[in-house]
């Protein structure tokens, strides 16, 4: 059944969203960007009522998807399960991540290749635990293993056990190994990094110890 459009109003609560009065009561609402199509005074016939829902519909999914977006790069997976927990319409959701890929907003080779290079640079890991994590961000095991082919583990677990190890400084040989290399294992660094990067920060240790200690004077030795 045909319906006229009899007003079109923004919401109080929401600016961006329009409410749609048809034969003088309120029908539905859409986003302005949707809206701004329709005129006053416009018939309506059923299926069109029934596509500018659908159409609202994927405008607020893949809103919602950019707002969500806009804090950090995504997987494709993240963005999939956030719509589900907004209880998105599961036939919206593979358009929307469509549309966000053909606009370039969502690519999982560049989002893996973001995550490895921002934890190399903020809190590095170990290849495994990278992988781990981009598992479980729904990533490809293909793309996982071209992100994280590059990763120089040496250099990582040095990094973030350097600091560590200064908070030792007054520990003895096993503590030290000990709790360094339990800080180490738990951010997915193999066993022979953790090794050679203890021993490597236990020398300069060792180093710093011989060079602070205080050189008797000629008048002691005399």
């Amino acid at each position: 059944m045909a319906a006229k459009i009899t007003a079109l109003k923004a919401q109080r609560k929401n600016r961006h969203r329009v409410s749609v009065f048809l034969d003088g009561a309120f029908a539905f609402g859409l986003p302005d960007i949707v809206a701004a199509t329709l005129h006053v005074g416009q018939i309506l016939a059923e299926g069109e009522i029934a596509d500018l829902r659908q159409r609202g519909a994927l405008e607020e999914a893949y809103e919602q998807a950019l707002h969500y977006l806009s804090y950090r790069p995504r997987s494709r997976e993240e963005v999939s399960r956030h719509l589900a927990g907004k209880q998105t319409p599961e036939e919206l959701i593979a358009p929307t991540l469509e549309r966000l890929e053909r606009a370039g907003l969502l690519d999982d080779q560049a989002f893996a290749r973001f995550w490895v290079e921002n934890r190399g640079s903020f809190r590095p890991r170990g290849s495994s635990a990278l992988r781990y994590e981009l598992r479980r961000k729904g990533v490809d095991e293909e793309i996982i293993n071209a992100a994280t082919r590059t990763v120089d583990e040496n250099e990582g677990a040095y990094r973030v056990a350097r600091n560590q190890a200064l908070r030792l400084e007054h520990a003895d040989r096993d503590t030290f190994r000990r709790r360094l290399g339990g800080f180490l294992s738990r951010r997915g660094f193999s066993y022979e990094i953790v090794r050679e990067t203890v021993e490597r920060l236990w020398q300069e240790k060792a180093s710093r110890d011989d060079a602070g200690r205080v050189q008797p004077s000629e008048m002691d030795r005399s």
